[in-house]
């Protein structure tokens, strides 16, 4: 237990007793965050930023041509490429959007674990940069502005205890966080809604069922949540993992 808070306290030069509970107390505060009501809703603007950018970063690497992202204020966002109508390029950028806060978060949880804590703002820095170049829509640009704009003070202006807050407090996010658009997105459809969902499509391009392709995400999301926030809690509990 002592070696890895020892690692925390170096990186963010914080004492051993502060750095086990900024790791426990931001998990708690995290997920309190999640499971609210208007907390969440704003929040989850930054959810929907990673959705579309890994909707982005999937069609880019199969080759699709990218027409930019729009993102909502009723937290919905729409990435357009152009492209084959169908085909495993096709299916690899519809799958991609849901499970990429989740494994942006194993990242995050796993440079964290490995006391790279000053790294995530450097990725997160790289990642709105990136949006902020696709976004199509006012409301995206002010969006990603805002998000750059608490970025920029917090690694410009704030002491180490603030960023280490800031650092875990994303990364617990990201982890829990990426789990209840699922159950959002299961509700909705349960109610005739969301018919056009990266499910659905997923569904149509596939020809496998959409409750298949959503059994597939929890376990890729959930699994995702379990090993990232074990990282998260090692250096606090102890032991390896």
């Amino acid at each position: 237990m002592q070696d890895r808070i020892d690692d925390i306290t170096r990186a963010f030069d914080l004492d051993a007793t502060t750095a086990g509970t900024i790791i426990l107390i931001s998990g708690v505060a995290t997920l309190i965050v999640v499971l609210s009501g208007t907390p969440w809703r704003l929040a989850r603007n930054v959810l929907t930023i990673v959705h579309e950018a890994g909707h982005a970063l999937a069609a880019l690497v199969v080759g699709r041509r990218l027409q930019g992202i729009r993102l909502h204020s009723d937290t919905s966002g729409v990435t357009v490429s152009r492209g084959r109508p169908e085909g495993p390029g096709m299916v690899l950028t519809s799958l991609a959007g849901y499970p990429a806060p989740a494994l942006l978060g194993l990242l995050y949880s796993w440079l964290v674990w490995a006391e790279q804590l000053s790294a995530v703002l450097g990725v997160t820095a790289v990642l709105l940069l990136g949006v902020l170049v696709l976004v199509r829509n006012a409301y995206g640009v002010f969006s990603v502005l805002a998000s750059a704009a608490v970025l920029g003070a917090v690694a410009w202006f704030a002491p180490p205890g603030v960023q280490a807050v800031f650092v875990y407090v994303v990364t617990w996010f990201l982890v829990l966080g990426a789990v209840r658009p699922l159950f959002e997105l299961q509700s909705k459809r349960r109610r005739g809604a969301a018919r056009d969902s990266d499910i659905d499509q997923l569904a149509r391009l596939t020809g496998l069922p959409a409750a298949l392709w959503l059994l597939v995400l929890g376990v890729l999301i959930g699994g995702c949540a379990v090993v990232g926030g074990m990282l998260l809690v090692d250096p606090a509990v102890g032991g390896p993992l």
